[in-house]
């Protein structure tokens, strides 16, 4: 039986991460040896497009790991945790994490491959040097004059669970008078 074959009858010829059923392929998972089966996925184009390209990712595609995060089979939960890492800035995915269960080998399979591992993590830190995470409330400690607007955001104003600048650690995005906004790690306080 051919490694395709084993993968439509194993994920009922649906993507094994969202669950579509058009334009299904095998995806090996790297770093797969020798292209098994246990070493692959089926997924859909929309979804081998965006682990491939970073750059196109949807936070909103995969909230579907919030049900194949649960799939029994290892390469299905390591590419689970393993979008749910790259998306940890949006907020919900860490709750997703906080919550996954990966056997000790199955996270050294997840933890050799993903992103993490290739590229040095960044951290946002306020003004006084404390780390910020996803979802954190912090103060603003000077006025803003909010670009594009005339909005002024005033010192002392209070944002809510603020979102991280996966790519820039002097960045946080929050909200303030109902209007998102960028801010720079150094005009808040945790």
């Amino acid at each position: 039986m051919s490694t395709e074959t084993e993968l439509q009858t194993r994920s009922e010829s649906k993507c094994e991460l969202c669950g579509a059923t058009d334009s299904l392929g095998v995806y090996e998972v790297p770093p797969a040896a020798g292209g098994s089966a246990d070493e692959c996925v089926y997924i859909c184009n929309t979804c081998r497009g965006q682990i491939e390209n970073p750059e196109s990712v949807d936070a909103n595609h995969w909230r579907c790991l919030n049900d194949s995060m649960w799939s029994q089979v290892p390469a299905v939960q390591v590419m689970a945790w393993r979008m749910l890492n790259r998306l940890r800035g949006e907020g919900w995915p860490q709750d997703l994490l906080d919550m996954m269960y990966l056997e000790d080998d199955t996270r050294g399979w997840a933890e050799a491959g993903s992103d993490a591992a290739n590229e040095e993590k960044i951290i946002h830190r306020d003004s006084n040097g404390v780390v910020l995470e996803a979802g954190d409330s912090v103060t603003l400690t000077k006025d803003l004059d909010v670009k594009g607007s005339s909005l002024t955001a005033k010192r002392g104003t209070a944002v809510r669970n603020i979102r991280l600048v996966h790519d820039n650690a002097e960045q946080i995005e929050g909200r303030v008078d109902g209007q998102m906004i960028v801010i720079l790690t150094k005009f808040v306080k945790k």
